[in-house]
C-alpha cells in the first residue's frame, strides 16, 4: 500500500509540477530568514563564548560612581593580582585646529589595560605608544567632523594631548558605542583632576588579572558583603559573557520573529494553492473511488504530494538561509562587539527544515480534508452532484487548534521569553483574524454594494471579489500583512523621532550646560548673555542617597531577599533639586505641593514622581531619610505629581522645597536655545576657553544621533519585513498562476459572448485594483492602529503619522500587485474556445 500510495502520488504530479513548484516557492523565502537568523545566532554565541575574556579585557573588576572609601581601597590591595584603574566621564573635548569643541565621553585609563584582547587603532602602533607618549585615541568621527588627524592635537581640561590615532575597536564597547557619546583616551597619570571635583559625575573602576588556578567566583562570593554595603559594583567574565549572549539572542531572536511571519504567509500560500489544485483534481480522486480506492489511501496520495514539496521547498529555503547569514553580520557589524566568523550551523538548518516541513504539512492538510469525502458518483454526474464538504467541522477545528498550537510554539521557540512569544502569537492571531474579516466583509458585501450606474468592466470586476474561486482572502493575508509590518515600523521610527523634535520645539532650551560650579555661575551666565543667547533656566543640581525607608534602613532592606532589595530606587544616586513652585512640564496630582519652608522646619516636606512612589511604595505622610553627602535629612511625601519626562528641561524624581539644601555641595545647569550649529559651536567654544570643567548637550546632535542608530535598527527590522511582503507577492503569482485555467475558461465565456481583448483586460485590471487596493488599505489602516497605539501606551506622546509616505507605499503595493495580476494573466485571451470546451470535456 505504501509503495502504490508514493506510485500513485508520483504519477499524479506529472502534469501538474510547475503549478506544485509555486507551492514550494510560497515556503523559500520563510524558510531562509529562519535559517539565516538562527544561524547566525549560533555563530554569534560561539564568537562570544570564544572571545570572552577579549571582550572583557580582565578577570575581574569592582565600580563605583565616585571615589572608592579607605575601607574599599585596603581591600583592593588585598586582592592582590595585576591591577589597572580607570576613570570615564563625559567633558568637552577641544579642537584648537578647528576652535570647536564637542562633549565627548573620556576614559583616562592606566598603563596595561586590557589585559586581554588589545584596543585596535588606525594606525595600530598608537594603542601601544598613547600611554608613554601622554598622547590621546579619539574615534573616528570626532576626527571627521573636526577635520583633524594624527599630529593634531585636543584639549581635555587644561591638558593638551596630541592625537596619536583612531579608536578601531575595544573590550567591552561595540562600535556603536560611539555614536551615543565619541569617546577620547587619555592616560591616566596626566588626567586634569579638576574635572573629577565635587559634582562631576566619573565612574571608577579598577580591573584586575589573577593567576590561572584563581577562583575568581569563589572571590567575588567573599568580598560580595563588603561590596553591597559599599554601593560597589562587581564584574566577571562569566557575568560580561552572560550579559552579551542575552542581549545579542534577544536582538537575533526578535529578527527571527519577523523572519517566522513570512513563514507563516507562505503556509497560507500553501493552503491556497493545495485548495485550488484539489479542486482540479476532484474528477481524479472520483475515478480512484470507482476503482476500489479507499478514502484514506487517497487522501494520502496528495499528502505524500504535499510533504514533497514542503520538503523541497525546506531543502530551498536552509540552501538560500545559509547564504543570507554571511549578510546579516555585515548588516549588524556596527552594533556587534565580535567578529562573527560564519560557519554552517546544522542545528539551525535542521530547525529551520522541520519548521518548513511541518507547517506545509500544517496548511496543506485544512484543504486536503475535502478528499476524504469525495464521491465516486461525481465521474457521472458532476454537474448535478454536491461539492463534496470540507471534511467535517470537529476535524477542522482541531485542524485549526494544532496550527494555533504550532504558530505559539514557534513563537516562543524565537521569542527571548515564552510570555513575549505568547504575546506575538496572539498580536500574529488578531492581524490574521482582522485581516481575514475584512476579506469577509468584502465577500459579503461587495454585491449589496455595487453602484448599479457602474460600467460593466467595472461591475464585472468588482465581482469576482466574491466569485467562486475567489483570491481575496488570501491577498489580504497576503499583501495585507507585508503591508502592516513595513509601514508598523516606518511609523514607529517617525514617532519617536517626532517626539524627539517635539521636545526641543520653537522656544524651548534646546542645548544644555551642565557641571557648573556655584563659584562659576555667575561667569557662565555673562558668556551665555555675551553670545546674545537668553537663559531659559537655572537649576542646582544635590546629589544623595536613600538611606532610610518608613523607618527601616535601605542596605538592611535590599540585604532582605524577602522584600524589594534588588529596586533600582534603593541603590541608585538621585539628583534633586529644589524650587518654588512645579515647572509646566510637572501635575500635581495628590497631596499639597510645599515651596518654601523656614529653618524651624525639622521634618521637610517633599514632593516624589509618581512612578518613583510605586517603585518605593511610599504615598502621602510617609517618611524618607536622605544620606545630602554625609548629612541626613528627615523628609516627608507632601504631594505626587507626574512629570514629563519627553521634555528637553530639567525633571527631577524628588523635589525639596526652597530653604534646605541651598547650603549643600551642589552644582549647576544652566539651558539656553541656540539657533543653530555655528552659535552653538562658538558658545562650546567660548566656554571651553575659560571654564573646561562645563559640560554641554545639543539637543541637534542628540536627534542625529538617534536618528543614525535608529535608522541602521530600522534597515535590519524593515530587511526582514520584506521576507514577508517579497513571500506576499510570491503568494500572489501563485495563486494567480493556479486559478489560471478558470481564467481562461471565464475569459473564453466572455469571448464567445462577444467580449473584446479590451475589455477582459479592463475586467482583469479592475479585479487587480481592487484587491490590491483592499489589501494594502487594510495593511496601512492596521499600521497606523497599531502604531497609534505604541505611540500612546507605549512611547507616551500623540501620534501624528506623515501620510505622503504611507499613500506612497499603498500605491506601490497596489501597482505591483496590478502588473504582477497582468503579467500571469497575460495570453488568456488567445485561447481558442474549443480547446477550453474539449479541456472541459
Amino acid at each position: 500500500m505504501v509503495s502504490w500510495i508514493f506510485t500513485m502520488a508520483l504519477r499524479d504530479s506529472r502534469g501538474s509540477r510547475r503549478r506544485l513548484l509555486l507551492f514550494v516557492s510560497s515556503m523559500v523565502l520563510g524558510v531562509a530568514a529562519l535559517v539565516a537568523i538562527r544561524s547566525f545566532g549560533d555563530n554569534l554565541e560561539q564568537a562570544v563564548d570564544n572571545e570572552a575574556l577579549g571582550l572583557f579585557g580582565a578577570d575581574m573588576s569592582l565600580e563605583r560612581g565616585g571615589p572608592f572609601s579607605e575601607a574599599t581601597e585596603a581591600l583592593i590591595d588585598s586582592l592582590g593580582g595585576r591591577q589597572a584603574r580607570r576613570i570615564s566621564f563625559a567633558s568637552m573635548a577641544f579642537f584648537p585646529k578647528a576652535q570647536a569643541a564637542r562633549l565627548a565621553t573620556v576614559r583616562a585609563i592606566d598603563d596595561g589595560y586590557p589585559f586581554y584582547g588589545a584596543i585596535e587603532t588606525d594606525p595600530p602602533a598608537a594603542a601601544g605608544q598613547y600611554q608613554r607618549a601622554g598622547g590621546a585615541l579619539l574615534d573616528g568621527a570626532l576626527l571627521e567632523q573636526y577635520g583633524v588627524g594624527v599630529g593634531d592635537t585636543v584639549e581635555v581640561g587644561n591638558v593638551a594631548y596630541p592625537i596619536l590615532g583612531e579608536i578601531i575597536k575595544t573590550p567591552r564597547e561595540s562600535a556603536a558605542f560611539a555614536l551615543f557619546s565619541p569617546r577620547v583616551f587619555v592616560p591616566l597619570a596626566g588626567l586634569d583632576t579638576l574635572l573629577l571635583q565635587r559634582g562631576s559625575r566619573a565612574e571608577y573602576e579598577v580591573y584586575f588579572r589573577f593567576e590561572d588556578d584563581a577562583d575568581v567566583e569563589q572571590t567575588v562570593e567573599a568580598i560580595k558583603p563588603h561590596l553591597d554595603e559599599e554601593r560597589v559594583g562587581v564584574d566577571t567574565v562569566a557575568e560580561v559573557k552572560d550579559d552579551w549572549n542575552e542581549g545579542l539572542s534577544n536582538l537575533y531572536r526578535f529578527l527571527g520573529l519577523v523572519g517566522l511571519v513570512a513563514l507563516l504567509l507562505g503556509g497560507v500560500g500553501v493552503a491556497s494553492t493545495v485548495h485550488v489544485y484539489i479542486k482540479q483534481r476532484i474528477e481524479t480522486v472520483a475515478v480512484l473511488r470507482c476503482l476500489g480506492a479507499r478514502s484514506t489511501p487517497t487522501f494520502l496520495i496528495f499528502l505524500v504530494q504535499a510533504g514533497v514539496m514542503g520538503a523541497l521547498a525546506a531543502s530551498i529555503g536552509c540552501a538560500i538561509g545559509v547564504g543570507i547569514q554571511y549578510l546579516v553580520p555585515t548588516l549588524l557589524a556596527e552594533v556587534l562587539p565580535v567578529t562573527v566568523a560564519v560557519s554552517l550551523s546544522w542545528p539551525a538548518i535542521a530547525l529551520g527544515f522541520g519548521v518548513g516541513l511541518g507547517v506545509a504539512v500544517l496548511f496543506s492538510l485544512l484543504p486536503l480534508l475535502s478528499v476524504r469525502d469525495v464521491s465516486p458518483l461525481l465521474t457521472l454526474r458532476r454537474s448535478y452532484e454536491a461539492e463534496p464538504s470540507t471534511g467535517g467541522v470537529r476535524m477542522r477545528w482541531f485542524l485549526y487548534a494544532v496550527i494555533a498550537i504550532a504558530v505559539a510554539g514557534l513563537s516562543i521557540l524565537q521569542a527571548p521569553e515564552w510570555e513575549v512569544g505568547l504575546g506575538y502569537a496572539a498580536a500574529i492571531a488578531v492581524v490574521f483574524g482582522l485581516l481575514a474579516g475584512v476579506a469577509r466583509l468584502i465577500i459579503h458585501f461587495a454585491p449589496r454594494l455595487m453602484p448599479s450606474g457602474w460600467t460593466y468592466p467595472w461591475r464585472q470586476g468588482l465581482s469576482n471579489l466574491y466569485r467562486p474561486n475567489n483570491q481575496t482572502l488570501m491577498l489580504m493575508l497576503a499583501l495585507g500583512l507585508g503591508t502592516f509590518l513595513i509601514l508598523t515600523l516606518y511609523l514607529a521610527q517617525q514617532t519617536l523621532m517626532a517626539q524627539i523634535q517635539v521636545a526641543g520645539g520653537e522656544g524651548r532650551p534646546n542645548t544644555v550646560l551642565f557641571d557648573i560650579q556655584k563659584e562659576q555661575l555667575a561667569g557662565v551666565g555673562e558668556i551665555v548673555r555675551g553670545q546674545g543667547l537668553e537663559i531659559i533656566e537655572e537649576v542646582p543640581i544635590v546629589t544623595m542617597r536613600l538611606s532610610r525607608l518608613k523607618g527601616d534602613d535601605v542596605d538592611a532592606i535590599r540585604r532582605d531577599s524577602t522584600r524589594r532589595g534588588g529596586s533600582w530606587a534603593l541603590r541608585r544616586e538621585y539628583r534633586s533639586s529644589y524650587r518654588g513652585q512645579l515647572s509646566d512640564a510637572e501635575t500635581l496630582i495628590e497631596g499639597d505641593f510645599v515651596g518654601r519652608v523656614g529653618p524651624e522646619v525639622s521634618i521637610v516636606p517633599i514632593s516624589v514622581e509618581r512612578d518613583l512612589a510605586q517603585e518605593l511604595n511610599v504615598t502621602i505622610g510617609d517618611t524618607l531619610v536622605w544620606d545630602v553627602q554625609g548629612l541626613p535629612i528627615t523628609t516627608y511625601v507632601s504631594s505626587l505629581r507626574t512629570v514629563d519626562w519627553q521634555r528637553f528641561q530639567t525633571n527631577f524624581f524628588v523635589l525639596f522645597p526652597e530653604g534646605v539644601l541651598e547650603e549643600a555641595p551642589q552644582f549647576y545647569v544652566t539651558l539656553t536655545r541656540t539657533a543653530g550649529d555655528a552659535q552653538s559651536g562658538a558658545l562650546q567654544s567660548a566656554l571651553f576657553g575659560r571654564y573646561p570643567n562645563v559640560s554641554s548637550i545639543d539637543l541637534t546632535l542628540v536627534m542625529n544621533i538617534f536618528d543614525t542608530i535608529y535608522e541602521r535598527i530600522a534597515f535590519v527590522l524593515r530587511f526582514m519585513a520584506l521576507f514577508s511582503l517579497f513571500t506576499g507577492l510570491i503568494v500572489l503569482i501563485a495563486a494567480v498562476t493556479v486559478s489560471r485555467f478558470q481564467r481562461i475558461e471565464e475569459s473564453v465565456l466572455l469571448k464567445t459572448l462577444g467580449a473584446s481583448r479590451r475589455q477582459l483586460i479592463r475586467i482583469m485590471l479592475i479585479e487587480y485594483l481592487f484587491l490590491g487596493f483592499f489589501a494594502t488599505a487594510t495593511g496601512m489602516l492596521l499600521a497606523l492602529a497599531g502604531s497609534g497605539a505604541l505611540a500612546v501606551f507605549v512611547f507616551d506622546t500623540p501620534f501624528v503619522p506623515a501620510l505622503g509616505p504611507i499613500v506612497l507605499v499603498v500605491l506601490l503595493i497596489t501597482g505591483l500587485t496590478l502588473v504582477i495580476g497582468l503579467l500571469n494573466s497575460r495570453g488568456i485571451y488567445a485561447r481558442p474556445p474549443l480547446e477550453v470546451l474539449r479541456a472541459e470535456r
